[in-house]
């Protein structure tokens, strides 16, 4: 839970500056705690990952079952699902690895005296979305060369008067809307889910802490148990948030590979 100044006796509503914390230096090019959860998240993803792929045996342990299991996930309901059997594997590692990202940096917003989800940062959020613009673009051209590419955008059958109208909005869809709303969905969610936690903890500490009278102080009580309730409720839209990510990034690599769009 990141620090909160309470004014004297008046309570302060938690705010976006509570999403601001430089550990090193201020402005632009302060190094603040979620860089240094997001640095941390790349380190322990790859040496667990490492750990697995070098220790695996026939009969798997825990850990070899847990990462399994991410692994099946994101390969058979994911993957396959949405790309096809024939075509999914050469993107496959891109997939778990945002799955892997997402997910880790959500939950990191559930663990004790880290409790901040790094994509409640939109920066982070608009940066994984960046390499999936520029993967599912990069594929769609490969495929079918700049002009076919661009020329698949209309959808067939739109009637001549109609073909200005439509191919503007695919432009809009393909190259605005699609990571504009991916990132924000990621964010939003984050950010909505780390401030109720505030207010719910936050509010139950002022009362306990500076209630009035004693009914105030018992009161508390019932903050803090929603802010556990809140707290499992919100690993649940981590996960989520986490599948939902990959889940559009695998339908738009299927999409630029698709004969038409």
């Amino acid at each position: 839970m990141s620090p909160h100044v309470l004014a004297g006796e008046a309570f302060e509503a938690p705010g976006t500056a509570d999403f601001w914390q430089p550990l090193v230096g201020n402005g632009a090019w302060a190094i603040t705690r979620p860089m240094v959860v997001v640095a941390l998240s790349v380190v322990l993803i790859g040496v667990v990952m490492m750990r697995l792929a070098r220790r695996m045996e026939l009969v798997p342990g825990r850990a070899q079952f847990a990462g399994e299991g991410v692994y099946d996930l994101v390969r058979n309901a994911v993957a396959i699902d949405f790309i096809g059997a024939k075509k999914f594997r050469p993107y496959l590692p891109l997939l778990l690895t945002l799955f892997l990202m997402v997910l880790v940096n959500n939950l990191a917003g559930a663990i004790p005296f880290i409790q901040f989800p790094s994509f409640s940062r939109i920066g982070f959020a608009i940066a994984l979305t960046l390499v999936v613009f520029v993967t599912y673009h990069a594929i769609g051209i490969r495929r079918k060369g700049l002009g076919g590419y661009f020329a698949g955008l209309m959808p067939p059958g739109v009637p001549a008067l109609l073909v200005p109208l439509v191919y503007a909005l695919e432009l809009l869809t393909y190259f605005i809307t699609r990571p504009l709303t991916l990132a924000l969905r990621l964010f939003a969610n984050m950010f909505a889910g780390h401030t109720v936690l505030l207010v719910f903890s936050l509010g139950a500490e002022y009362m306990l802490l500076h209630g009035a009278n004693p009914l105030i102080r018992v009161a508390s009580v019932g903050s803090f148990a929603m802010a556990i309730v809140m707290t499992f409720f919100e690993i649940l839209i981590q996960f989520l948030q986490a599948y939902i990510f990959v889940l559009l990034t695998a339908y738009y690599i299927a999409d630029a590979l698709a004969d038409e769009h």
